[in-house]
């Protein structure tokens, strides 16, 4: 690998990337002389095709956290809530009016008329079922720091449902805006989880009609969508969401009119795929954060380097969170040096402590904590092989040698809530909650995904998390940012960009929260 100057790196530079540049270019001389394979999606058969590398573990919104499972939530669920992308207003969806009456009840009125994809009738009985449902142990949902926050609901008559907190959650309406899509109680008691991820139901403008594992799922239009709400019902009749692991084969099959949209795409490619005459490409930024976990707490791992701050903030200066950001990701990333996403509530960039790229101190502080030479360990990864790998050469220039295990999202995560995982490469989209408490919180506060239980950081954070007062809220949550980059438990690294890339016979906005709104596209 050639050796780079000026703390600058190419994506090239970083890997070797001919085979497949070669392909991409090797496609776009195809289409640009007019070869092309037959379109098996687009406008002609109503069918929207989108493709992306991952599947979620199980449909069911509660029981994953990857974003794909969420697009679908999206698409297939409605919430009580919606908020305006434009605005930030929450508007009514399945609720039509709601009050606070006092700081741990929140009661609710909920929109008639609207029915289940099976032609069950929606109430509040849906609603209490669902909260309850979701918050007891039984369910075993994935994220519960998005419900964990409600005690109970109670059914108060057929559209009347309140919600009882275990203590004031002042995020409440934000989290009911996103990761808590409502179940209808008849069918889902009488399928099971096992039966609702074969074939789940929701109010939401699709309708899921077909659940392939390993390959995706099939959706139509929900024709029985009610009317009058924030959502209108969509323009396109059908979509299929398309698992396709390998992104030159995504990339060939956008080219040949296989697949309709996809996103991710490597930055080098998107400029390339630019060129194309029937696809669209726009670069976004979004709200996901890409950065390194150490654990610090873990019994298994209590002679593992990381348990040392001193090889912590040498991890930390040895990032060249920069580079990553301008010449790997791009489109808009920058470097990202808090545990949450600068635009959301309570994250305060000033009270990060900020690590320059500096390799030099990072070898220092190595040999200041006992390893003068450097040392071995294991880097766990679920996506992004190529950012992946380049950490690993940040790392490797500094001393640290660490080796590879490329793991699916589910197994990753259960490897680090079982105390296995040394050092992790992960990135967070907070659920596209607007609240440090989507990010902050669900990876300190002492639950499954805390690799560090720091009690004082415990103790902000659910301070943070609880008081009504937006000052005291901000406080505390500075005050836990202050003490996470110090200790420097994570090194957070940039964030990300997406590539969108899509037939020029689609209309698609791309929007900060990284959740493609495939209801609002329609054909040209």
């Amino acid at each position: 690998m050639k050796k780079l100057s000026h703390n600058h790196f190419s994506r090239r530079q970083v890997l070797d990337r001919a085979p497949r540049r070669t392909l991409v270019s090797a496609l776009i001389a195809c289409s640009l002389v007019g070869v092309t394979a037959p379109a098996l999606a687009n406008k002609a058969n109503d069918t929207l095709v989108y493709a992306v590398g991952l599947e979620p573990e199980n449909v069911s919104p509660y029981h994953n956290n990857v974003r794909e499972g969420i697009i679908l939530s999206h698409l297939a669920w409605d919430t009580l809530i919606h908020r305006d992308m434009e605005t930030g207003e929450y508007q009514p969806l399945l609720a039509t009016s709601w009050k606070w009456e006092d700081p741990t009840h929140l009661l609710f009125t909920l929109r008639k008329g609207v029915t289940f994809q099976n032609g069950d009738a929606f109430s509040a009985a849906d609603v209490a079922f669902t909260f309850n449902y979701v918050t007891s142990p039984e369910s075993k949902i994935v994220t519960r720091q998005n419900v964990d926050w409600i005690d109970h609901a109670e059914q108060v008559d057929e559209y009347t449902v309140r919600l009882v907190l275990k203590q004031p959650f002042p995020a409440a309406l934000e989290y009911l805006s996103g990761p808590t899509p409502i179940y209808p109680e008849k069918y889902f008691k009488s399928v099971g989880i096992e039966g609702y991820a074969k074939a789940p139901i929701g109010t939401g403008p699709y309708k899921i009609t077909e659940v392939l594992s390993g390959e995706g799922a099939n959706l139509e239009r929900y024709e029985g969508y009610f009317d009058g709400g924030p959502i209108k019902k969509p323009a396109i009749g059908k979509i299929q969401f398309k698992v396709i692991p390998d992104p030159d084969a995504r990339l060939a099959q956008l080219m040949t009119g296989g697949v309709d949209w996809t996103w991710r795409v490597p930055s080098d490619q998107a400029d390339e795929m630019k060129m194309m005459p029937n696809l669209e490409v726009i670069s976004s930024e979004t709200m996901r954060v890409g950065y390194l976990a150490m654990d610090t707490s873990s019994e298994a791992l209590k002679d593992s380097p990381f348990h040392n701050k001193l090889v912590r903030e040498a991890v930390n200066y040895a990032i060249n969170r920069d580079a990553l950001a301008n010449e790997l990701v791009r489109g808009g990333s920058r470097a990202i040096y808090t545990p949450c996403f600068p635009s959301q509530f309570g994250c305060d960039v000033s009270a990060a402590k900020k690590f320059d790229y500096n390799p030099t101190k990072a070898k220092a502080l190595l040999a200041e904590a006992g390893y003068p030479n450097g040392f071995q360990t294991d880097f766990y990864a679920y996506r992004d092989m190529d950012l992946a790998e380049a950490v690993l050469g940040n790392l490797r220039a500094v001393g640290i040698t660490a080796k590879m295990h490329m793991l699916t999202y589910a197994a990753l995560r259960k490897e680090q809530r079982s105390g296995n995982v040394p050092l992790a490469f992960q990135t967070w989209g907070s659920y596209s909650v607007n609240d440090a408490s989507a990010m902050t919180s669900v990876y300190f506060n002492g639950g499954a995904d805390d690799m560090n239980h720091d009690k004082e950081v415990i103790a902000l954070v659910n301070a943070a998390d609880t008081n009504v007062d937006p000052e005291i809220r901000k406080k505390n949550y500075s005050e836990a940012i202050k003490k996470i980059t110090e200790e420097a438990y994570w090194a957070p690294m940039f964030s990300y960009s997406s590539n969108y890339a899509f037939s020029k016979e689609l209309n698609f906005t791309p929007y900060p929260d990284e959740l493609p709104r495939f209801v609002e596209s329609s054909w040209k």
